[in-house]
Parts: C-alpha cells; structure tokens; sequence
C-alpha cells in the first residue's frame, strides 16, 4: 500500500510539473501570437504601432515572470548547482568551439536543402515571410528575445522540472528530451528536419550542463539565430 501510495504520489507531482511546464511554454506562445498579429497587420501602421505595444508590455512580464520562477526553482532543488560561473579564457574557447558545432549543424542543412534533399522549413519559411513584412520587430524578437525565454523553458525549467537527478543517465535522457521536444515544436512531424532542429537543442542541452550557467546557452542561442536570420536579409 505504501508502494502505492508513493507511486500515485509521484505520478501527481509528475503531471503537476507537466502541466506548469506545459503553463510557460503557453504563455510563450501567446506572446509570439502577438507579434504574428501585429506582422499581419504591417499595412495599417496604427494598428500594428498598438499590438507591437501590447507586446513589448506583454514580453517584459514574460521575461520577468519566467526569470522569477527559473531562480525560485534553482533555490529550492538545485543538485546541479546551476548558478553564474566566472567567464575565462578555457571557457569561451569551449564555447567558441559548440558555436563552432551549431554552425557545422546549420551550414550541412543549409546544403541539403539548397541542394533539394530537403525542402525548406515550413516555419522557418514562415518566419522569412514575417521578417519582410516587419522586419525591426521580428528580427528583434527572434534574436534577442526568443534565445532567453526558450533557453529558460526548454533547458532550464525543463532539466529541474523532470530530470532533477544529477547522474549520467539522467543528464543524458534530459539532454535528449529537451533537444527532441524543441525540435517537435519546430517541426510538428518525424523527418530529417526534426532531427536538425533537435541535435541544435542537443547541443545547446550539453552546454547548459557542461557550464552550469544559462547565460552560455542564450549567447550560443543569440548567435546561431543572429548569424541565420541576418544572412537570410
């Protein structure tokens, strides 16, 4: 009995995680909405001047929000002991180097795709469509937004919510997870592609453990999405 009681009680605790997790990347989404809205409506300035500030206000209680409950998380379970490690010389070498990986990743796509293996990204086509047609706002939120609140859902909160045990297994199944869940919500199909977007999540994964520190995943985030995005203009 007490075997099932421990069993339904971490089974509760589990959906509870699920669902909170589940709650940001929501309110994320919700954000993003915004920004689509105010794209769509790029041809009457005014009402796009007034989603564009809906969302600004809307994205500074998210980022705000997001920070709050990632280090109220941190300060109630935190084996791993995540934090702010002091940036060295050894340390933006390796950081150069996953940077490095990420490129490899992103040019070997590119490739395949310019070589019609692969078709282009139905998302990323459509963030391409956006970007002309609100170029300031959407290249703004995609390269410096996005990188903080996706690092923070999708490797901070994600890895303390389901994977907390600091042990090779646990690390490598959370690595795993989170890379393969943020590639799926790119890419809402099993494909080639999926696996492109889920081994950048890999990446940005190991990185997160191998530094203890977020702020070394955003920078790698910013810069994969800045080099991207601006060559795409």
């Amino acid at each position: 009995m007490n075997k099932l009681n421990q069993l339904l009680t971490a089974a509760g605790s589990w959906l509870i995680r699920s669902l909170k997790w589940i709650g940001f990347l929501v309110i994320y989404l919700a954000d993003s909405l915004i920004l689509q809205a105010a794209t769509s409506k790029a041809s009457h300035p005014q009402v796009a001047t007034r989603l564009i500030g809906i969302m600004l206000i809307y994205s500074a209680f998210l980022l705000a929000f997001l920070t709050w409950r990632y280090w109220q998380q941190l300060k109630k379970n935190n084996p791993r002991h995540i934090g702010k490690t002091p940036f060295t010389a050894k340390r933006s070498w390796q950081l150069a180097g996953l940077f490095l990986l990420m490129l490899v990743i992103q040019f070997g796509w590119t490739f395949l795709i310019n070589s019609h293996v692969l078709s282009s990204p139905a998302n990323q086509t459509a963030l391409n469509t956006q970007i002309l047609q609100l170029p300031f706002w959407n290249l703004a939120y995609a390269i410096l937004l996005a990188p903080f609140v996706e690092e923070m859902i999708f490797r901070g909160i994600f890895l303390n919510y389901f994977f907390r045990e600091n042990s090779r297994v646990m690390n490598f199944l959370g690595v795993f997870m989170s890379g393969l869940i943020f590639g799926m919500m790119h890419v809402m199909s099993f494909s080639f592609t999926l696996l492109m977007y889920s081994a950048l999540g890999w990446v940005l994964g190991y990185t997160y453990l191998k530094f203890r520190d977020l702020r070394y995943n955003v920078t790698l985030h910013f810069l994969n999405n800045a080099l991207s995005l601006l060559s795409f203009i």
